[in-house]
């Protein structure tokens, strides 16, 4: 897209680029959810299943800071009889955690296997948190996106001042120097979803692959130059 006004003697072109990367960070949305007949044992059971799963992450090396907490629930358990009433039958409690796990992959740009790999340490904690545990999803990411959006300005630029230069070219001019300057960015980063009870696993400890794909992030800029 481009457009002039000969009046002032400016030509403004808009470009895009695109860099591709490596996931090396991965964020997993995991819950525990637990019923019991009164508050006190459905919350206490919860609390109990967090500390088993955030025990068996600190174990696998997931520090502290990388382990938050995210939501925290208490509500009644209820169902609907013939009669078309409701009927308490329980209470449910819940917790969210937030987990962040760095460094995902090796040197080859894959997941790193193993324990200690992602697929491991999801996998533990599943085993840790028992049939009370469902996993969100997850969302992969690049720790150093400042480095790759570098990659998609450049492109960019590459791209607007092309399209100026040969639309100026046409026309028996030549570019003067930039005017004005503005930029669009955006992320777009695979985010593969696991969506199961810990129940449905085929094995206790059985880790699911994880595969990272590759994350892109755009870079659209508007140019103005003023012509000679």
């Amino acid at each position: 897209m481009t457009s002039s006004d000969n009046a002032l003697g400016t030509i403004t072109t808009i470009g895009s680029g695109s860099a591709y990367g490596t996931p090396d960070t991965m964020r997993v949305s995991l819950s525990i959810e637990t019923r019991a007949d009164t508050v006190a044992r459905a919350y206490s059971r919860a609390g109990e299943r967090a500390d088993a799963v955030i025990g068996v992450l600190r174990g696998d090396g997931v520090p502290t800071r990388d382990i938050n907490t995210s939501g925290l629930t208490v509500r009644a358990d209820t169902v609907w009889t013939d009669g078309n009433r409701e009927k308490l039958i329980g209470y449910i409690a819940g917790t969210s955690l937030t987990i962040t796990l760095r460094d995902i992959a090796n040197s080859q740009g894959e997941t790193k296997n193993g324990d200690g790999g992602p697929a491991a340490i999801i996998a533990h904690a599943v085993d840790a948190g028992g049939d009370d545990v469902r996993l969100g999803g997850l969302t992969l990411t690049v720790a150093d996106e400042e480095a790759l959006m570098a990659g998609a300005r450049d492109a960019a630029w590459d791209h607007a001042l092309a399209k100026a230069e040969q639309y100026v070219r046409r026309a028996g001019g030549t570019l003067g120097p930039v005017i004005e300057i503005t930029e669009d960015t955006s992320v777009s980063a695979p985010s593969p979803r696991i969506a199961f009870a810990a129940s449905k696993m085929a094995a206790p400890g059985e880790a699911i692959p994880v595969q990272l794909g590759e994350s892109q992030l755009s870079a659209d800029i508007r140019v103005t130059w003023k012509l000679n």
